[in-house]
């Protein structure tokens, strides 16, 4: 039964750097590709260098050759740093990505327009980039690069250190296309991080609430019974009383927060309560953790 799960998790894993791919390989020939936008990556480099070329070889360089070109030191780094396992799943991602960018036909689906091209390709990019990374892999090329930078910048995650090395490509096409594309790209660029950042830290967002009570007992037993769900007690000093008190903290869905709500005012109209969005939330009652 374990391995059949574990073949079902590596199936999923693969297929979701399949798709992701394709969406990636969308955005760039028919967003970026078409109209000069380089908003970082190896196929923004590749972009550059397609341009540039353009002059000596009809066409200039292809950007799946490129791709697959650069990635080959990064590679050899990955595998010594993260091991065989890793390595073929973004070899894979690689060699994909490359593939769609191969088929699918180059095709301004902006027509022109700088802001559509952004916007929309940035969408497809970051969607792309984050269903990757949740499969556990990159595709090469600056998401590779973060991903092994991100072993020892562990205060940041991949999509935000990509946010660094993409802009340092952007400033390269600037010099290649102008000042206009760059200025959408680095809208581009923005977009892209927030969308895969999305993907990554997940969509089902929580509420965590703060509670401040004298009855903090009588709260917290009523949460565990109607809501079933876990509490935990912090103890703290009211500067302004200088008395102990007991800070509840609580995490339950965005629907069970007016439940939560009314809990505590039948209790303690005088309880003091703050509630914040938490992104993320893994384990029982809420996410599973991911599968290797």
């Amino acid at each position: 039964m374990a391995e059949v799960t574990k073949k079902h998790s590596t199936f999923i894993s693969y297929l979701m750097i399949f798709i992701g791919t394709g969406i990636m390989g969308i955005s760039i020939q028919n967003f970026y590709d078409p109209i000069g936008l380089v908003t970082g990556g190896f196929t923004g480099l590749a972009i550059v260098i397609k341009a540039a070329t353009a002059g000596i070889i009809k066409g200039g360089i292809p950007l799946w050759f490129t791709n697959i070109v650069l990635n080959i030191p990064v590679f050899v780094l990955a595998y010594i740093l993260k091991g065989r396992k890793f390595v073929g799943r973004t070899i894979f991602g690689a060699i994909m990505l490359s593939v769609w960018l191969y088929i699918i036909p180059a095709t301004d689906l902006a027509q022109g327009d700088y802001l559509l091209a952004a916007i929309f390709g940035a969408v497809f990019s970051g969607g792309g980039i984050g269903i990757v990374l949740r499969g556990n892999a990159t595709t090469g090329g600056t998401d590779m690069v973060a991903s092994l930078l991100q072993l020892k910048i562990k205060h940041l995650n991949i999509a935000q250190i990509m946010q660094f090395l993409d802009g340092a490509i952007v400033i390269i096409g600037m010099f290649q296309f102008g000042i206009r594309p760059t200025m959408y790209a680095i809208i581009a660029v923005f977009v892209t991080t927030k969308v895969s950042d999305m993907i990554l830290e997940g969509f089902k967002w929580s509420k965590a609430a703060y509670i401040i009570s004298d009855k903090h007992d009588e709260i917290a037993n009523k949460l565990m019974e109607e809501l079933d769900r876990g509490v935990t007690g912090f103890n703290a000093k009211g500067m302004y009383t200088k008395t102990d008190k007991c800070v509840l903290y609580c995490v339950v869905s965005k629907r069970e927060i007016p439940v939560l709500k009314e809990i505590v005012a039948d209790v303690d109209k005088e309880a003091f309560v703050i509630v914040e969005d938490v992104r993320e939330v893994l384990g029982e009652g809420f996410q599973e953790y991911p599968k290797a």
